[in-house]
């Protein structure tokens, strides 16, 4: 036979896990957390009316003892003194014999077998006098010096003390109560009688034991109608709850199923009309954003007929501007950048429009990203001469061919590039590229003026100027970063942008190495390593550039 016992190592780590699966509970389950609630409170109110329950009876039965022991005892000291007034005491022997009696009186009326009998120190010795006597159990370690001082102190009253009497293993409780009588001519005597509570001990620890079982039994009747009423009301918490989620996700169709007249029905029914105004809506702004689509792309290709007329009848004029007279000369050479920006312009809304439908697609090939930078840099290398600044490419990496649409990373190059010359103050603008196990990166850092935290933030808004004041140099339609940003979401890419007034800009863009891959770290870090270097702006192009073949 096998044995089917538990295993101690899955044991142990289930124990090791419960601390952690009790938090994930309390943080993720409104019902468990309730329930924890209520039973703690109900727990700590169970616990304070228990023990103040268990207090309040312990002290009533005390006192209740105590007041039938006091009475006793001193119905027993009276007895004792009858016995003593009533003998005719004249020799020792007698006097022993009366003092047998008396204790025999004192057991009689105080129901108690533990009696002692001291002699009041301080008086003439007599010989004929009776002897202490002390019972078993009460001798003088139960009975206190300060207890035999106030009895030795005071004739008349009564002196009590609460006491632990041998006999079990923690010692019984009791009562020890002293007082005086006299002896005739023997003198006075202290009575000391000693009363077991027990049987009122075994009383309290019963209540004790059936408060700490009803107080189980009310947690446990407390935490099950807590539960299922918690998960009356959680229910349909949980079900709007994914419902929302689901109308979060598109699925414009789901409604929350309920009926009745009740608040949570009066809830479900206000949800489901919230989500019928947002359904129309969201079409009406769908409708809405459609016809936006179509009027910019039906716009544009529509302008494309006359632009293109008016871009050959400019073209004629710019080629005969010589013959002409210096302002007509001026007029035509205006009308031909204008023509070109006009023609950017539409092919920048067109490609928005294509975005904005969700037409767009990659025409993917493999591509070197450090190959397709050195092209870039030398194509725009005039463009930052004119400019008085310099584009300087480092590339320690990227040459590795990656699956990409190199229309559009060209594209997003260029933006970079000519937003650097733009904004770059006529000093060097460095393009760096490097690559990772998951990732290439491309960064275009330049020394210009830069812009603050906020305003690097909606950089890569459509039309949007850090400075409206400022007039574009090189022609942009202030749609070349929104583009950029579109171009790197349509990789899986990413594209961020670190700025500092007076430390210039740096926008990087990274690419996974495989389509949908995850990106990791990039491998060119953000914020540039160089803030504290401003001599990068004016170092060597041949210092800087480095040619590294795969």
């Amino acid at each position: 036979m096998s044995d089917a016992g538990l295993d101690p190592l899955a044991l142990v780590r289930a124990v090791r896990s419960l601390p952690r699966t009790i938090a994930n509970a309390w943080r993720r389950s409104l019902q468990f957390k309730t329930v924890v609630v209520t039973i703690g409170l109900t727990g700590l109110a169970v616990f304070v009316a228990g023990a103040y329950m268990s207090v309040s009876i312990g002290n009533d039965l005390f006192q209740s003892r105590l007041n039938q022991v006091l009475v006793d005892s001193s119905r027993a000291q009276l007895a004792a003194q009858r016995t003593f007034d009533a003998a005719q005491t004249g020799d020792a022997i007698n006097l022993d014999s009366v003092m047998g009696s008396a204790r025999s009186d004192i057991a009689t009326v105080s129901s108690s077998r533990m009696i002692t009998v001291y002699r009041v120190p301080g008086q003439d010795f007599d010989p004929a006098a009776p002897q202490d006597f002390e019972s078993p159990g009460l001798d003088g370690q139960v009975i206190s010096d300060d207890l035999r001082e106030g009895v030795e102190e005071n004739a008349e009253g009564q002196w009590w003390q609460s006491v632990g009497f041998s006999g079990s293993e923690n010692g019984s409780p009791g009562i020890v109560v002293g007082q005086r009588f006299t002896a005739g001519s023997a003198g006075d005597y202290e009575l000391y009688m000693g009363y077991d509570l027990s049987d009122q001990e075994e009383t309290l620890q019963f209540v004790q034991r059936t408060l700490f079982v009803a107080g189980l039994a009310l947690l446990a009747l407390v935490g099950a109608v807590a539960w299922v009423v918690v998960r009356i009301v959680v229910l349909p918490i949980r079900e709007a709850a994914e419902t929302s989620e689901r109308l979060a996700a598109g699925e414009l169709e789901v409604r929350i199923d309920r009926t009745g007249d009740d608040e949570i029905a009066t809830l479900a029914r206000s949800f489901n009309e919230m989500a019928d105004t947002l359904q129309s809506r969201i079409r009406e702004l769908a409708e809405l954003s459609l016809v936006q689509q179509r009027f910019v792309s039906d716009v544009s290709h529509e302008l494309r007929t006359p632009l293109t007329t008016i871009r050959l009848a400019g073209d004629v004029l710019y080629d005969q501007r010589e013959d002409f007279a210096p302002a007509t000369a001026r007029t035509a050479e205006l009308l031909h950048t204008q023509v070109e920006r006009f023609e950017l312009l539409l092919a920048d809304l067109l490609e928005i429009s294509r975005y904005d439908a969700g037409s767009a697609e990659l025409e993917t090939e493999p591509t070197s990203i450090a190959r397709l930078a050195e092209d870039s840099v030398e194509e725009m290398g005039d463009l930052a001469r004119q400019h008085g600044s310099e584009l300087l490419l480092v590339a320690p990496g990227g040459y590795t061919e990656i699956d990409v649409d190199p229309r559009r990373i060209r594209r997003i190059v260029r933006n970079l590039v000519g937003n650097a010359i733009e904004h770059g103050e006529g000093r060097s603008i460095i393009v760096s590229v490097d690559s990772s196990e998951t990732a290439v990166a491309l960064a275009v850092r330049d020394f210009g003026l830069g812009m603050k935290e906020e305003y690097a933030e909606r950089v890569f808004d459509r039309f949007w100027r850090a400075d409206p004041s400022r007039r574009r140099t090189i022609g942009g339609t202030g749609l070349g970063l929104s583009i950029a940003m579109s171009d790197t979401k349509l990789h899986g890419g990413s594209l961020d942008v670190w700025s500092r007034p007076g430390l210039g800009s740096l926008f990087r863009l990274t690419l996974p190495r495989s389509p949908g891959g995850a990106l990791g770290i990039s491998p060119i870090p953000s914020p540039p390593t160089d803030i504290e270097s401003p001599s990068l702006a004016t170092v060597d192009p041949t210092e800087r550039r480095t040619d590294v073949t795969p």
